[in-house]
């Protein structure tokens, strides 16, 4: 078979065409015949009703116990033997609670969230922020209460979109279980993923963020990652903190 033909043989299979020739002879010049009627059915509603939404998750009701579920559960997206968590970090009495989209390769390694190079920014911010805006308050690492959208990384980085989903109503939950002052949340996924706002609409105002347990008040800043590389971009972060310095203040 020429390599033309055997082109073409493999168009027609593609377009659908699994027969060359047919049983019985056809008069393919004959007018089609005209196609049969359907029986009537019934006359549909005009509206149908709505599907019943799916059942919300089970969640553990109480902090301890959900932290001990974040820990365990095999509901998280990729979640494994194999899998490394990093759990959430500090005081869930502080007040603040600050949410983070997942944990970077430098952060696995290191077992802890905001590990290295962007820990060490995120640490003098918070620093600054106790000594300038609230007169010295205690305000670290180790005070506000610091928690990963995804408690596992992603291989590829990337959570599709029912994950990001079940993620956000368990983030919903644990926000209402902790029941901040206000919640801090770093980055574009997570402020799409818990306002449905890109970052850059969302920035720079308070937002009422929605919990099982009742809207708490959310502001959204920049993720550590990029005030390393691109350190222009902190006079925007200081910014955002100095809002949220406002709201903390006794």
């Amino acid at each position: 078979m020429s390599r033309w033909a055997e082109s073409a043989l493999s168009w027609w299979e593609e377009a659908g065409v699994d027969t060359l020739v047919g049983e019985e002879p056809r008069d393919w010049l004959a007018p089609a015949k005209p196609a049969a009627v359907a029986p009537a059915r019934a006359a549909e509603p005009a509206t149908a009703a709505p599907a019943p939404p799916p059942p919300a998750a089970e969640f553990p009701a109480d902090l301890a116990a959900f932290q001990a579920w974040l820990a365990t559960t095999d509901a998280i997206p990729f979640a494994g033997p194999g899998a490394r968590r990093l759990p959430p970090t500090g005081s869930a009495t502080s007040g603040l609670m600050a949410i983070t989209d997942v944990p970077s390769a430098e952060d696995v390694a290191a077992g802890r969230l905001f590990s290295g190079e962007q820990g060490a920014l995120v640490d003098n911010m918070l620093r600054r922020m106790s000594e300038r805006l609230l007169d010295g308050a205690a305000l670290d690492r180790e005070t506000l209460y610091l928690v990963p959208f995804s408690p596992i990384r992603p291989p590829a980085g990337r959570i599709d979109r029912d994950g990001v989903r079940f993620l956000a109503e368990a983030t919903r939950h644990h926000i209402g279980l902790v029941a901040p002052k206000a919640v801090l949340i770093f980055g574009d996924s997570c402020s799409r993923a818990l306002l449905g706002k890109p970052m850059t609409q969302a920035r720079g105002a308070w937002h009422e963020l929605e919990t099982p347990d009742g809207d708490v008040p959310a502001i959204v800043t920049l993720r550590p990652q990029e005030l390393v590389s691109q350190a222009g971009l902190r006079t925007h972060a200081w910014a955002d903190l100095q809002m949220l310095a406002e709201r903390l203040k006794p």
